[in-house]
């Protein structure tokens, strides 16, 4: 009987090599944020693929917010190396949460890990005047009676944001930032009515208040409490059943 062979593995795409030429120059120093990649033609000679497969690996890059790039000639042209780690995960993010690959109920858990954390870490922190004064004017943003939905979700998610990266935390803040077109959009989905608005903003304003004054106190058990209690009685109100 004869014997199976074995599968043979998948050919690596041509653009990949670019992509782990890079990665690897980044590690080691050879390539700096503010550098400007080779030229097509060049990178196409060095790994031995298309020019076709480099422009692949460069508007991947781009996605990711590795690079930006311009078109035309001179000193903004090309692909530049950049660090903008929230662009691709807030892409990737945004696409699966709109195939319902990742639940609501996960991303509520997943922020109350992060923000909990955070809050607790920024409440023991000094802050500069102006994030502080940044995140006053968001709230007062908030309070404002005349604010529509949409507007309010947009400012909350920059609220948040804003809150963990007191933390001090990049990755954390990077997280977040990637996470905040999702939690803008999961909250905006979660109302269903001007009616059920109504009855739940005033609340939510509260909630910010006592999170951002525990902040201030250096109260990092209170804040991160709050900030739990914020996101648990939100979800609770707009999903009764999960």
């Amino acid at each position: 009987m004869p014997t199976e062979e074995p599968a043979a593995a998948p050919a690596a795409r041509s653009y990949e090599a670019v992509l782990r030429s890079i990665e690897a120059d980044l590690k080691s120093g050879k390539v700096k944020v503010g550098d400007r990649l080779p030229g097509e033609r060049a990178l196409a000679q060095a790994h031995g693929i298309s020019r076709a497969s480099v422009r692949d690996a460069i508007r991947i890059l781009d996605v990711m917010g590795v690079v930006h790039t311009a078109v035309g000639s001179g000193p903004t042209s090309g692909a530049v190396v950049i660090s903008n780690p929230s662009a691709g995960l807030g892409s990737t993010l945004r696409l699966h949460m709109a195939t319902r690959h990742f639940p609501v109920a996960d991303i509520v858990q997943t922020r109350v890990m992060m923000e909990t954390w955070a809050a607790g870490e920024a409440a023991g922190r000094t802050h500069d005047d102006r994030v502080l004064a940044q995140a006053q004017e968001l709230l007062a943003a908030m309070a404002e009676p005349a604010l529509d939905r949409d507007a309010f979700h947009v400012l909350d998610a920059q609220f948040h944001v804003l809150l963990s990266s007191l933390a001090g935390n990049v990755v954390v803040t990077a997280m977040m930032e990637s996470l905040r077109f999702a939690i803008q959009g999961y909250v905006a989905d979660s109302i269903d009515s001007d009616a059920m608005w109504a009855g739940i903003v005033p609340e939510l304003r509260t909630q910010h208040q006592n999170i951002m004054g525990a902040v201030l106190r250096h109260d990092g058990g209170a804040a991160a409490a709050a900030l739990r209690h914020h996101i648990q009685w939100f979800h609770a109100q707009t999903h009764p059943m999960q």
